[in-house]
């Protein structure tokens, strides 16, 4: 069976969101004097993984002292995303066989929606994770205002949190899956463009 040039596209944006199960989503990186090699994160659609040896562990034990939650080993998304991303890559093979292109949009957009659900869902774990703080901490910082310091790592780009600075940023995961949502918009143009006839309303 050979198919359409469109479809052959969708085809591939299909396969590439897979690359999520084999390369970090997302890395966070903390610098500071005392760590002569940065303590990272790496953040996979299904597990948190040390950037080096024992970083994790290192973290949890420096977040201990201002009263941060120790990072789990694992979070019901690690069970939630992946099956998504399955059903939406099995999606996508399925229209890439047997749709027109006007559903290659459609996957686009419920992709689209579903990206920007996980990067929400990302931050108010990150504030979470920053804010919500053990009373009996060992140490305990405050803002000039008085109010309880927060240790919320950035979202996207770099942040000053006392003398760390932290870094958070996309990982080949990350463009892996950017890079199949691009191409499945490129499919739907180039279907638009070869196929005039189902774009007129009947």
């Amino acid at each position: 069976m050979k198919l359409k040039k469109s479809n052959s596209i969708m085809l591939l944006a299909s396969v590439s969101i897979l690359g999520l199960f084999l390369f970090p989503l997302w890395n966070i990186t903390l610098e500071a004097p005392q760590y002569p090699i940065p303590l990272g994160m790496d953040i996979y659609i299904n597990d948190f993984a040390d950037a080096n040896p024992h970083d994790i562990k290192n973290i949890n034990l420096m977040n201990h002292y201002v009263g941060m939650k120790y990072i789990p080993e694992s979070i019901p998304e690690f069970k939630i995303f992946p099956a998504v991303i399955i059903v939406m890559s099995i999606i996508g093979l399925f229209l890439s066989f047997k749709a027109n292109h006007k559903w290659f949009l459609s996957w686009f957009v419920v992709m689209l929606v579903l990206a920007v659900a996980g990067i929400y869902d990302f931050y108010l774990w990150e504030h979470d994770y920053g804010h919500n703080l053990d009373p009996k901490a060992i140490m305990k910082f405050t803002n000039p205002d008085g109010s309880i310091m927060g240790f919320q790592p950035p979202l996207f780009g770099s942040k000053d949190i006392l003398n760390f600075r932290a870094h958070s940023y996309p990982q080949l995961g990350a463009y892996f899956l950017a890079f199949g949502m691009f191409l499945s918009l490129v499919a739907f143009w180039i279907g638009k463009k070869t196929n005039p006839k189902t774009n007129e309303s009947h």
